[in-house]
């Protein structure tokens, strides 16, 4: 299949790539399949792409790239929810809020977004630690 998006061209995919997010994502609720790309040219950065609004791409990054001690525990019920049968099965990603200035483009540390790989199953979740912030700089000097 393919998808003309807004920002990022023409992109092929297969039914077998589509995420789901059952509740939708913050701000997006009503969208709820979403495919993920890399951007070209740039290994750290990826697309959540929703294939129901072709102007709906966020821009989401790996935060163990930048945080080496990030962790959290997903309890029972959301492994269930998202059928999740081993931690093999998933990825964690965590948004990107793009700015002009290269010290002030940050990642949401708070709420990362976790996609059951196996199951093509995804929710964000709010973490209660306060050591993760909302706007958590990606290059020194920010924020």
């Amino acid at each position: 299949m393919k998808l003309n998006t807004k920002y990022y061209g023409e992109r092929e995919y297969n039914e077998k790539d589509v995420v789901t997010f059952k509740k939708g994502i913050p701000g997006f609720e009503d969208l709820k399949n979403f495919i993920l790309f890399s951007v070209e040219d740039d290994e750290m950065f990826n697309i959540l792409q929703s294939i129901e609004d072709p102007s709906t791409g966020i821009i989401v990054a790996s935060p163990f790239c930048l945080v080496k001690n990030y962790e959290f525990k997903l309890d029972d019920e959301k492994k269930k929810e998202l059928q999740i049968g081993s931690y093999e099965d998933i990825l964690v990603v965590n948004t990107v809020t793009l700015n002009s200035k290269l010290e002030n483009i940050t990642m949401n540390l708070k709420a990362p977004i976790i996609i059951n790989i196996k199951m093509r199953l995804g929710e964000q979740i709010i973490l209660d630690n306060p050591n993760y912030p909302i706007k958590y700089p990606l290059f020194k000097g920010g924020v």
